[in-house]
């Protein structure tokens, strides 16, 4: 018999597999939502994950605009930009975001900022869609739905 090898298999680019997974975002807090999204478009769910190679899955997300937040953060917590000029930094709430035109960049900002930065990073981000509303164009790609209420109650159950 033949015994157990303990060599560290690397991906490779080529060897990838990518599939789709699509998320409803009704009523889940932004946090939690995010850190499943990262972790899939990262490929950390994958027995292959490999730190320096692209092997995450697309992820679509639709009612984004409907995600919460806990405690007082949708009053208290800042976005901030700044224009390039002296004195030119903007703040807005995540109130207000949730309200505008975009809402959907509260939950895209969150899963960036979870994302490594660099060129590995924008391209994992690329496999982000997010959509505020239940319509979507990649019904095509036949997303498989993932059920994000039963995944935190799963690991609430093993803490």
């Amino acid at each position: 018999m033949k015994a157990l090898s303990k060599v560290t298999r690397s991906i490779k680019p080529a060897e990838v597999e990518k599939k789709w997974h699509m998320i409803d975002a009704d009523g889940l807090v932004v946090g939690r939502l995010a850190v499943i999204v990262a972790n899939i478009l990262r490929g950390k769910h994958k027995p292959s994950y490999t730190p320096h190679v692209d092997c995450g899955d697309h992820v679509v997300v639709i009612n984004a605009d409907k995600v919460r937040f806990t405690g007082n953060k949708l009053k208290q917590k800042t976005y901030y930009k700044h224009t390039g000029h002296p004195g030119g930094i903007k703040g807005v709430t995540a109130g207000k975001v949730l309200d505008g035109r975009f809402p959907e960049r509260v939950l895209e900002k969150a899963v960036e900022r979870m994302i490594p930065r660099g060129p590995l990073g924008r391209a994992q981000m690329r496999a982000l869609h997010l959509y505020a509303g239940t319509d979507h164009p990649h019904e095509g790609q036949k997303p498989e739905l993932i059920d994000v209420a039963s995944l935190n109650r799963k690991n609430k159950a093993a803490a």
